[in-house]
C-alpha cells in the first residue's frame, strides 16, 4: 500500500513539472548543451582534479606529520587541520580571494638590500589559481585524516612481519600497509571527490565565474530572465559527471577489496586441512 503511495505521489510530481511552464523545458533543452555550459563543465572538472590532486598530496604529508613523534611535526599538522576543517570553506574562499588585496606585492630579497624576485599579484589575473589553492587546501586537512585512519587501520603486526622479512620502511608501505589501508580510504576519498565536485560552485567567492554554476545560473540566466531551467541545466550536468564518478568508485572498491571474502578458496581449505593434521600429528 505505502509503495502505491509512493509511486502516485512521483507520478503526480513528474506530471505536474512537465506541464509546468515555469519549468522552461524548451530553454533547458535549448542550453543543455551549449558551448558556454560545456565550457563550465570542463572548468568544474579542472577545478575539481586540480583541487584533488593537491588535497591527496599535501594530505598524505601532513597524515604522516601526525603519526611522526616529532612533537613539532604534530603540532604543525594538528594546527593546520584545526584551521581548515574549523572554519567554512567559503569563508576560506573569499579570504583567498582577498589575497591580492591583502598581499598587493610580493619581494623577494636580502632585507635592506637588493631584491631578487618582485611580483605585482594585483596586475595578475589568477581567480582560477586562487580557487584551486583554496579547494585543495581545504581538501587536504580532510584527506589527512583519511589517510591517517586507512594507515593505523592496518595492524602493527604486518609491518613488524613485513620487516623481519627484511623489507625496508618504504618496501612496507608500498607493499603491505598501503595496498591494505587502501580498502579503508577509497570509499571516503571517492565521496570527496564527489563533494569536491560539488564543492566547485562555491568558488564565486574568489571570486571565479567560468565553472557550471557561475556560468549557468549567472551569465545566462541573467541574461534569458529564466533562472529555472538554467538551474535545471546544471543540476544535470552535476548529475552525469558525479554518477560516473560513482561508477569509477565502486569499481576502485572492487578492485582494492579483493581476497577479503569470508569463503575460503580450494587451496585454502587444502592447506587448512594439512595444518590440522599436522597439529593433530603432532599432539599424538
Amino acid at each position: 500500500m505505502g509503495a502505491a503511495v509512493i509511486i502516485v505521489l512521483v507520478a503526480l510530481f513528474l506530471y505536474g513539472a512537465g506541464t509546468n511552464p515555469a519549468y522552461g523545458w524548451s530553454t533547458y533543452r535549448d542550453y543543455l548543451f551549449n558551448d558556454r555550459i560545456m565550457l563550465g563543465v570542463f572548468n568544474t572538472l579542472q577545478l575539481t582534479i586540480y583541487a584533488m590532486a593537491i588535497g591527496i598530496v599535501l594530505g598524505v604529508v601532513l597524515s604522516v606529520m601526525r603519526l611522526s613523534p616529532n612533537p613539532v611535526f604534530g603540532s604543525v599538522a594538528w594546527v593546520f587541520l584545526w584551521i581548515f576543517r574549523g572554519t567554512p570553506v567559503y569563508v576560506q574562499l573569499v579570504f583567498w580571494g582577498l589575497i591580492p588585496t591583502i598581499y598587493q606585492k610580493i619581494q623577494l630579497g636580502i632585507p635592506f638590500g637588493p631584491t631578487f624576485f618582485h611580483l605585482d599579484l594585483q596586475n595578475l589575473s589568477i581567480p582560477f589559481l586562487l580557487a584551486v589553492i583554496g579547494l585543495g587546501l581545504n581538501e587536504a586537512a580532510y584527506m589527512a585524516e583519511i589517510i591517517r585512519a586507512g594507515i593505523t587501520s592496518v595492524p602493527e603486526g604486518q609491518s613488524e612481519a613485513s620487516t623481519a622479512l627484511g623489507m625496508s620502511w618504504g618496501m612496507t608501505m608500498r607493499r603491505t600497509v598501503l595496498p591494505q589501508a587502501m580498502r579503508v580510504i577509497i570509499p571516503p576519498t571517492g565521496n570527496e571527490v564527489i563533494s569536491m565536485l560539488k564543492t566547485t560552485s562555491l568558488v564565486t567567492a574568489v571570486p571565479y565565474s567560468y565553472d557550471l554554476y557561475s556560468i549557468a545560473s549567472r551569465e545566462i540566466a541573467a541574461r534569458t530572465f529564466e533562472p529555472v531551467p538554467m538551474l535545471m541545466v546544471a543540476a544535470t550536468w552535476y548529475l552525469v559527471v558525479t554518477s560516473v564518478l560513482m561508477v569509477g568508485q565502486f569499481y576502485l572498491e572492487k578492485y582494492f577489496s579483493r581476497g577479503i571474502s569470508r569463503q575460503l578458496t580450494s587451496k585454502q581449505l587444502e592447506a587448512l586441512a594439512k595444518a590440522q593434521t599436522a597439529t593433530e600429528a603432532g599432539h599424538v
